[in-house]
């Protein structure tokens, strides 16, 4: 009796784990603290939550034009260690999921009084190019594949988790549909009522999002911790960001209400780059590398390739040795 009550302290102990703060430990709060410990991340994560706290008047709780803008750089922007542990974060109870569900604000960047249907949100998204291409990302890394072990496209979890998180800020702009620890669902805020003779479409679309055993997989492994060694690290949603006029964010009061397309660009693809991340043969993608490649003179229209300097070099420098050779046989 000694000796098993012995092992039993050794095995608690050993493990160094207390099953009941484990099981109470809330990993979105966890998250939050991270990002709070991170300049760049506590920075933006505030100044979105001001913004989409903000209310307009009394019928207008928040601009979700700003809203959305100010989410949009805090993905954009912050590192997916922070961004993914807050969207992505495990939970044992209901508290924990509630906390999930509101990271994004979602009674000013989500919901909406009525739900619209989901081929006219779509429809709403493709005027946008960019909210366009990020939905289409979305379906292109988070379709469900049935030859695959995770469900997911080449089994690549984060390319799916990317694309989910580079539509919010969007019209698009999907989140958890309730504070269930278990269940994960997650939408777009919309149905299929009213879709008429278009309702096995609207359904088939709306079921990428609540039925999709991919981004459903991608998000309780990465909540897990499992996704490590599953497949290799993909290219994240801004691979398919158009440039932007300004240079930098105004936060938090100056955010415009335009969408306005920037150095998130610059700061995807050198991310894809410097990570040593393996990209997907998107055409969208192949842009974003020929963007990075190559150098817009200001002021004009011209692109010049890195390569191209040398090359226009070559003459001048075949003139110089000729000159040389000349002025050798002239003495």
């Amino acid at each position: 009796m000694i000796l098993a009550n012995a092992f039993c302290l050794f095995f608690f102990l050993g493990t160094g784990a207390d099953p009941v703060v484990s099981a109470k430990s809330n990993h979105c709060l966890d998250a939050a603290k991270a990002c709070n410990l991170n300049d760049n991340c506590k920075k933006l994560r505030s100044s979105y939550i001001s913004i989409c706290n903000r209310e307009i008047s009394p019928t207008e709780r928040c601009n979700r034009r700003k809203c959305h803008k100010a989410l949009r750089q805090f993905f954009d922007r912050v590192p997916s260690e922070y961004t993914y542990r807050m969207l992505f974060c495990s939970c044992q109870d209901q508290a924990c999921a509630e906390r999930r569900r509101q990271t994004i604000l979602p009674s000013c960047s989500y919901e909406d009084k009525e739900k619209p249907n989901c081929l006219d949100l779509r429809g709403v998204c493709r005027t946008d190019h960019l909210c366009r291409s990020r939905l289409a990302d979305f379906h292109a890394n988070c379709r469900a594949s049935y030859q695959t072990v995770t469900s997911c496209p080449a089994d690549n979890y984060q390319a799916c988790l990317g694309s989910y998180a580079g539509m919010i800020g969007f019209d698009m702009t999907p989140n958890y549909v309730d504070s269930s620890p278990t269940g994960i669902v997650v939408s777009p805020w919309c149905s299929c009522r009213g879709s008429g003779n278009m309702e096995e479409e609207c359904e088939k679309f709306l079921r990428d999002f609540t039925e999709n055993p991919c981004l459903r997989n991608a998000i309780q492994a990465f909540g897990n911790g499992t996704d490590v060694n599953v497949s290799p690290k993909g290219p994240s949603f801004q691979a398919t960001q158009a440039p932007r006029v300004e240079k930098t964010p105004s936060l938090p009061d100056d955010l415009s209400d335009s969408t306005s397309l920037g150095t998130s660009v610059i700061t995807t693809c050198t991310s894809v780059q410097e990570q040593g991340l393996k990209a997907n043969n998107s055409k969208e993608l192949s842009m974003c590398f020929t963007e990075l490649t190559t150098n817009i003179i200001p002021g004009s229209n011209k692109v010049i390739k890195p390569n191209s300097g040398p090359s226009r070099a070559r003459p001048s420098a075949a003139l110089t040795v000729l000159s040389v050779l000349m002025l050798k046989l002239a003495l």
